[in-house]
């Protein structure tokens, strides 16, 4: 079965954003920064927006850039 890692990229691949509350809800990830963080070492061009919350929070939205050559082997 695919680690939350796989999970989480699998999900970006697709060109679907990703917040925390996201990431709790559909993989019971807590600490999606973490598993970012891991992502974009092993070279993966993920950026993070900072987005408003209906309940005024702002929170981080992490989005994958979707040009494939920038994508590692």
């Amino acid at each position: 079965s695919m680690n939350q890692n796989e999970q989480i990229l699998q999900h970006l691949k697709t060109g679907k954003v990703l917040t925390p509350i996201e990431a709790l809800e559909e993989f019971g990830c807590f600490r999606l920064a973490g598993r970012i963080y891991d992502l974009k070492q092993d070279g993966w061009p993920i950026h993070c927006d900072k987005i408003k919350t209906d309940s005024n929070k702002v929170i981080g939205q992490y989005a994958l850039n979707q040009d494939r050559s920038l994508w590692p082997e």
